[in-house]
């Protein structure tokens, strides 16, 4: 039994990123509202930054260039990341400036009834 909780603390960040990445993914795919659909889709961006870390994670791992012997870690996932992360606010930042176009216009945030207004 203390295997399991043993491969299950270390493999947290792990089900953390399967269940943002999982919940974003079903509200993209499920919900009509676009704002539900914007926080969806910031679920997913925030489950795959996860990975990215996680995947990027050696322990006992020093910087490349203060490295002596010993295992070193890769700076480029988490450079990346921190670029995906500035691309992510700025998506983010857009598609909410584009919702309060759509809501000034169509006054809902109801997916269908804007596809209802614009055939209108």
């Amino acid at each position: 039994m203390s295997d399991l909780v043993m491969v299950f603390s270390s493999r947290v960040a792990y089900v953390a990123f399967a269940l943002l990445v999982g919940i974003g993914v079903f509200v993209l795919v499920d919900s009509d509202n676009l704002l539900k659909k914007v926080v969806g889709l910031n679920l997913f961006q925030t489950g795959v930054f996860l990975f990215f870390i996680t995947s990027a994670f050696r322990r006992d791992g020093s910087a490349p260039l203060l490295s002596g012997p010993g295992p070193v870690v890769n700076p480029l996932p988490h450079v990346l990341i921190l670029t995906a992360i500035v691309v992510g606010v700025s998506v983010t930042a857009v598609a909410l400036a584009l919702l309060v176009r759509v809501y000034d216009e169509y006054e809902t945030l109801d997916e269908s009834e804007v596809k209802e207004a614009q055939q209108s």
